[in-house]
């Protein structure tokens, strides 16, 4: 079953780290969704690397409370330091922080954590060094071997995202990293809008098949080409109905996360509305 998610940070205050958790379950409940993806933050955010049992049990039981799933988590703490980087000091920080993060997500229940193991380059960060394609492969398969029996023990998979990273910008060369771990541990995360530049979403969850542990939801403009072409759900160039014909294809069993960044100015409440409404009609069509 494909389940109708919201991620963290499509609400006011999720980007910047400072939304209340269980104010974001309500919001996710109130707004119509059937699952919430929370982002893991730094330290001293409202949910970070420092989330104590406590603060779990309360998402846990709120959750439960309002009917909703918790099967996945991301987070943006990659595009400061990954498993990629440039010197060990980074690389060991970022393994340190995506087991706490492994730990955090299997002890909320979810199945699947949005990983992003490397970056050639940092798009909108033009002082983050322009690494090597190969370096981040080996240090970024190195990170990830590293990484790998704490997801086994935890019960949750890495998710492998595609981003503007100009790093596995292909279906075969995603399959072809994941595939060298041989483990069930590490998937695809697909988001349907980053490949359009280079892609269609179809033919990456076709092409990744069974490898495919999770989706985000948003859209994207084709003419504009730039950060600024994404747009919200059905006013792209996202082919919906193809996408949802590849889902079923493959089976998918989880979480489609509208992802929307940035929010409304303005009246941000309306912008999760609407995707809640588009993805509704997705899903019918």
């Amino acid at each position: 079953m494909v389940y109708k998610a919201l991620n963290y940070w499509s609400v006011a205050g999720g980007l910047e780290g400072t939304l209340d958790p269980l104010s974001f379950l309500r919001i996710c409940r109130e707004q119509g969704f059937q699952a919430a993806e929370l982002a893991i933050g730094p330290a001293g955010s409202a949910f970070g690397l420092d989330a104590d049992d406590q603060l779990i049990r309360q998402i846990i039981w709120t959750a439960n409370d309002l009917g909703l799933k918790l099967l996945s988590t991301a987070s943006g703490l990659y595009w400061g330091r990954n498993l990629g980087s440039a010197t060990e000091e980074e690389r060991a920080g970022a393994r340190a922080d995506l087991e706490t993060m492994l730990r955090i997500s299997g002890e909320l229940g979810a199945k699947t954590h949005l990983t992003i193991p490397g970056a050639v380059d940092v798009f909108f960060n033009p002082d983050a060094p322009v690494l090597p394609y190969e370096h981040v492969w080996h240090y970024a398969t190195e990170g990830i071997r590293a990484v790998l029996p704490v997801a086994e023990e935890v019960g949750v998979r890495m998710g492998i995202e595609n981003v503007w990273n100009k790093f596995l910008t292909s279906p075969q060369e995603m399959a072809s990293f994941i595939d060298q771990f041989e483990s069930p541990f590490v998937g695809a995360y697909v988001d349907v809008a980053n490949l359009l530049p280079y892609g269609y979403a179809q033919d990456w969850i076709r092409h990744l098949g069974h490898r495919v542990v999770g989706v985000h939801f948003k859209d994207f403009r084709r003419a504009v080409g730039t950060v600024e072409g994404f747009v919200d759900l059905l006013e792209g160039d996202v082919d919906w109905p193809e996408v949802m014909a590849a889902l079923r294809e493959i089976r998918y069993d989880g979480a489609a996360a509208a992802e929307l960044i940035p929010v409304y100015k303005h009246f941000p409440i309306l912008r999760v509305r609407a995707a809640s409404a588009a993805i509704d009609a997705i899903f019918a069509g």
